[in-house]
């Protein structure tokens, strides 16, 4: 495959996901992954169309064989490529009800979505960053977190600790692997997202959606930092959300 580097970009849909997935297709061949190849079959197709090259794999972040399958097809198909950057960015796991009424079951996938996926995600990626020699920025490696990252708040206890459980494996990656040369950040995401599945929400204010474009720079951003200036923590929200 004619390629300099490639990125992995895991929790692709039509909104951020995908946002970010093109956005890092300017530079490098790109792997997206998500669990519903409907997901990102679209995408795949309008960057290849475009000129870029995508490929994606079918991948439940939460089961570590599958994500095993895919770091080994991405192993194959990408042989002797260096990985730029992976992005850690499922939706998954956001659960809301009262805590009497939550079932254990709930309160797992919530965490395996994002707790359990972080860890399977870092373990298929991290080889495969600290591997990689001769790029323009330091490897990468970059986590979505949410409000619920920092704030339990009433009725998200699930999301919450999968959110919670996230950011403290970056933390522990951040000091563990930026000392040898992999550029670990945790992206906190404060406030709706203006996607498909948000368009119809009304506010009060025109600026009140994140515009996830502008997250796909700021990722962007942190892939450029130089290894002088590694950025570990990033909030993101419109200048209107109340924090």
């Amino acid at each position: 495959m004619a390629t300099k580097a490639f990125a992995i970009i895991a929790g692709v849909g039509p909104g951020t996901g995908a946002s970010i997935a093109r956005r890092f297709a300017k530079a490098y061949s790109v792997v997206v992954l998500a669990r519903n190849p409907a997901n990102f079959e679209p995408l795949v197709q309008e960057i290849n169309a475009a000129g870029g090259q995508a490929f994606g794999i079918s991948t439940d972040l939460s089961d570590t064989a599958s994500v095993k399958s895919a770091f080994d097809k991405i192993s194959q198909q990408y042989s002797g490529i260096p990985l730029a950057a992976a992005v850690f960015n499922p939706s998954g796991g956001f659960i809301r009800k009262p805590f009497l009424e939550l079932t254990e079951e709930e309160f797992s996938q919530a965490f395996d979505n994002q707790g359990l996926g972080g860890f399977n995600f870092s373990k298929g990626a991290l080889p495969l960053l600290l591997q990689a020699k001769g790029l323009p920025h330091p490897p990468t490696l970059i986590f979505t977190g949410a409000t619920a990252s920092l704030k339990g708040s009433a009725n998200f206890a699930a999301f919450a600790a999968g959110k919670f459980a996230l950011r403290a494996l970056a933390q522990s990656l951040a000091r563990e692997y930026g000392p040898k040369g992999v550029h670990v950040s945790h992206v906190i995401i404060d406030g709706v997202i203006d996607i498909p599945r948000t368009k119809a929400w009304t506010f009060e204010h025109e600026d009140a959606k994140l515009d996830p474009e502008a997250i796909a720079e700021s990722y962007w951003h942190l892939h450029t930092q130089p290894r002088t200036t590694f950025g570990f923590e990033l909030d993101l929200r419109p200048y209107v959300e109340k924090w």
